[in-house]
C-alpha cells in the first residue's frame, strides 16, 4: 500500500534529501559503477562516420615558378612571344592594349634592354617608339648602329623588362619585375647578344640587382652570362640635356668594345 504525499510534503522530503548530501536518485535497478567507468566510449555517429573530411586549402600558386616553367619551354623567340602573351599572373596584362615584345633584328650584337612600354609603344606593339624612341635611334645612329638593316650600319635587338604598360607610365613593382625576369633571361638566351646595353634604373634593377644610374653608368660589368653597359635611358635625357655628354662617352665605349671584338 503506498503513501499518497501533497506536494508541500514531498518538496519538505527532497529538501531535506538535498542538504543531507544526497546528488542523484537510486534506480529500481542497481548500478555497477565499476562498470560504467570501465565501458568504451560511445561509437561515432553514422551520419558522423560517413561525413568527408574538410577540403584542403589550394595550395599559393607562385607566379616566379610558373613563369620559369612557361619561359624554359618556349625554344625560339616566337615561342617566347606565345608564352609571355599567355601567362596571366601579371596584372599590368590586363590594363595594356598590347604585348610589347621586341623590335629589331634577332641575333644582332647589340641588345638594348629597356624598362616598360609607354603610351606609344602600348599603341604600337613596339619598345622605343615615342620621343625617347626617337632620340634612341640618333644615338645609335651616331655610331652607325640601327634597329633596322641600313647601308653602312649594324643592326640592334631591342626589348624591354616588361611587356606591357603600367598604369600612368608608373615604376614597374619589385613583384612585377620579379614574375617577368625569367622571360628577359630567356630573350636573352634566344637572341645571344654579344653585347647588353642597360637603359635607365629599371633596367639595371632587374638584371643587376641594384640602382644608380649617375654611379652605374658607363662601367662595364656581366649579366646572362654576357658583358653589360649601363646607360642613361633616352627619357631622361630628354629630361636633363646636360648629361648628353656623358651618354655620348658611352656610346662611344660601346663602339671601342665591339671594335675589339669584345
Amino acid at each position: 500500500m503506498s503513501l499518497a504525499l501533497d506536494y508541500h510534503t514531498a518538496k519538505a522530503l527532497l529538501e531535506w534529501q538535498v542538504e543531507l548530501g544526497v546528488t542523484e536518485a537510486i534506480c529500481e535497478t542497481p548500478v555497477n559503477r565499476y562498470e560504467v567507468a570501465e565501458r568504451p566510449a560511445p561509437a561515432i555517429r553514422r551520419a558522423e562516420a560517413a561525413a568527408p573530411a574538410p577540403a584542403e586549402a589550394p595550395a599559393e600558386i607562385d607566379p616566379v615558378a610558373l613563369a620559369e616553367v612557361a619561359a624554359r619551354s618556349a625554344s625560339d623567340l616566337d615561342g617566347l612571344a606565345a608564352a609571355m602573351a599567355a601567362y596571366d599572373l601579371c596584372d599590368l596584362k590586363r590594363g595594356a592594349r598590347n604585348l610589347v615584345f621586341s623590335d629589331g633584328v634577332p641575333g644582332a650584337a647589340v641588345m638594348v634592354i629597356g624598362e616598360a612600354p609607354g603610351r606609344d609603344e602600348d599603341m604600337q606593339a613596339k619598345p622605343f617608339v615615342g620621343r625617347a624612341g626617337q632620340l634612341l635611334d640618333r644615338m645609335l645612329g651616331a655610331i652607325s648602329h640601327a634597329r633596322a638593316p641600313q647601308d653602312g650600319h649594324a643592326p640592334v635587338y631591342i626589348t624591354n623588362v616588361l611587356p606591357w604598360r603600367p598604369p600612368q607610365n608608373r615604376d614597374p613593382s619589385p613583384e612585377e619585375i620579379a614574375m617577368m625576369l625569367p622571360f628577359l633571361r630567356r630573350h636573352v638566351e634566344l637572341a645571344a647578344p654579344r653585347l647588353i646595353v642597360l637603359m635607365g634604373n629599371i633596367a639595371c634593377q632587374a638584371v643587376l640587382g641594384r640602382k644608380g644610374i649617375t654611379r652605374m653608368r658607363g662601367e662595364w660589368t656581366e649579366a646572362f652570362g654576357t658583358p653589360v653597359l649601363p646607360m642613361f635611358h633616352p627619357a631622361y635625357l630628354l629630361r636633363n640635356p646636360e648629361r648628353k655628354r656623358e651618354a655620348w662617352a658611352d656610346l662611344l665605349a660601346l663602339q671601342a668594345r665591339l671594335r675589339d671584338g669584345a
